[in-house]
């Protein structure tokens, strides 16, 4: 895995997707057209779960429930928000297919990034050629979780422990970056670059839910990842 830091401006982005159009924003909104001026960008409805669809354009009307996106459509943009949970962009720029996942630990303990390569290998890609990059993530030292928490990952991987330090008295300080890193590793991708960037620590770049939660404000703020095909 590859640790770096991005290009910090008005959006980050990941040296390991180079040449392929991309931003992970930070509190600020995206700039208009500061990727691909007038492309068109497909969100969806995100609930937490594994499903991925395959874009081929803007949705009409509602938008459908998933928390990942694949396209190999030229001029397509594909994107998902986070504020605290990872946001992972993909990319196999030899078959011309990129991806969007919401990877939260509900998520990735479920599947959505193995589901989603595999939604990538259907149109053409290979795991072994594709990069990853995660993006504003909430990191080990920011997020405390209880006893429970760790059993659940534990009952299905003992081998699990190992994204777990010790924290207060029957708490423990959770990796999720470095787990998501792991399942992207597990599912065969050739390249994962994580930013590590911690959106619960930096307050002055990004949204956190937990940290606002935490100082009783708002929740509603988010970062919005996006990557596409020229």
């Amino acid at each position: 895995m590859s640790r770096s830091r991005a290009r910090l401006a008005d959006y980050l982005t990941a040296d390991a997707l180079e040449g392929v159009p991309h931003a992970f924003s930070t509190r600020e909104p995206l700039p208009p057209g500061a990727i691909s001026p007038g492309a068109p960008l497909v969100l969806v409805k995100q609930v937490h779960g594994v499903d991925v669809i395959h874009a081929t354009g803007p949705f009409g009307g509602d938008l459908p429930e998933a928390d990942a996106l694949v396209t190999d459509e030229p001029g397509l943009f594909v994107g998902i928000v986070t504020a605290d949970c990872a946001p992972v962009l993909f990319a196999d720029r030899e078959a011309g297919v990129v991806g969007a996942a919401h990877s939260g630990w509900r998520g990735a303990f479920a599947g959505v990034l193995e589901n989603t390569v595999s939604a990538m290998v259907e149109l053409g890609a290979r795991p072994e050629r594709m990069v990853a990059a995660i993006g504003p993530t909430i990191a080990a030292a920011s997020y405390e979780v209880d006893e429970a928490f760790r059993e659940r990952f534990l009952a299905a991987d003992p081998a699990n422990a190992r994204w777990f330090e010790p924290g207060e008295p029957g708490h423990y300080q959770f990796d999720l970056p470095a787990y998501v890193a792991h399942g992207l590793a597990t599912a065969g991708v050739g390249k994962v670059h994580d930013l590590a960037r911690d959106t619960y620590a930096e307050s002055d770049l990004f949204h956190s839910y937990r940290r606002s939660t935490h100082r009783d404000q708002a929740t509603g703020g988010r970062q919005t990842s996006v990557i596409g095909l020229p």
